[in-house]
């Protein structure tokens, strides 16, 4: 679906971005993109929109180079961007104008979301708040019905609830045909919901897992005491105990929690590595 075969690009001479980065995404699968503010996951996602220019190597999107941006290429994919501008008109109105780029646009389902999303029908965008846009922008993406479902930070601006929301309709979106990819540094979002991690750190990709992969080989729990733990790879300690990752070699069943596991593959990627590999 996604492939990304020794990709090189940079903002400015001699400061490469990416270098030699390969990546590739299939369908069938929610894929979170994790990394910490400034770490290229933006200028990544643009590089499979199409919007940024491989300088070396190349990036393609259902078989199509996405720096063309052919007709067939931009009708099977949606981008939410972090920032983003929507017009001065209704809902409505909206879809009227955008909806016809999209053939499997359904306006039965965006309205579906939109009921999910608690959002009246009938307002005018710029009478919203940043997060009701974000949400009727999310419904919309979801509702084209695209094979490639691109998000940058889709969970910035919204509240608690919302965010459980989203987490719910996201996972009701995912199909055999479909690959959704969400980026964000806010990892706990994520919980639950993505069945691929991918993190990216000094401008490369230092982490690519299935989730029963890292149930595999990792474990997550809280103890009383770090040294009995064993072999700690990371460690947050509060009130309730210390809360740890450890690789997993009494092959426990444990529930993943997203942001200990960031932190661990940060603090300690060739030790993760090599469990791994």
């Amino acid at each position: 679906m996604i492939s990304i075969q020794n990709l090189s690009f940079s903002y400015r001479k001699n400061k490469p971005l990416f270098e030699g980065l390969d990546l590739n995404l299939e369908a069938g699968y929610i894929y979170g993109l994790l990394g910490k503010n400034g770490a290229g996951k933006s200028s990544l996602l643009k590089q499979m929109a199409g919007l940024l220019f491989p300088q070396g190597g190349v990036c393609k999107v259902m078989g199509y180079e996405a720096r063309y941006r052919q007709p067939d290429f931009l009708r099977n994919l949606f981008m939410v961007p972090e920032e983003f501008y929507l017009p001065q008109v209704r809902i409505n109105n909206y879809v009227k104008a955008y909806a016809p780029f999209y053939p499997d646009f359904s306006n039965t389902s965006f309205r579906e979301y939109l009921e999910e999303f608690q959002i009246p029908t009938d307002q005018r965008l710029t009478e919203m708040s940043y997060g009701q846009k974000k949400k009727v922008l999310i419904s919309f993406a979801l509702a084209t019905n695209t094979k490639a479902l691109i998000m940058d930070e889709p969970t910035n601006g919204l509240d608690i609830p919302s965010k459980s929301q989203f987490r719910k309709v996201i996972a009701a979106a995912v199909s055999e045909e479909k690959c959704i990819v969400i980026s964000t540094h806010q990892v706990r979002d994520l919980d639950n919901l993505i069945d691929n991690i991918v993190i990216i750190d000094n401008h490369k990709i230092i982490f690519r897992q299935d989730v029963d992969a890292v149930n595999d080989k990792l474990s997550f729990k809280t103890v009383s005491n770090v040294e009995d733990a064993g072999s700690v790879l990371y460690a947050n300690s509060s009130l309730r105990g210390h809360a740890v990752v450890t690789e997993n070699t009494d092959k426990e069943q444990s529930r993943i929690d997203m942001e200990m596991l960031f932190n661990a593959v940060l603090e300690q990627p060739e030790r993760i590595s090599k469990i791994f590999n």
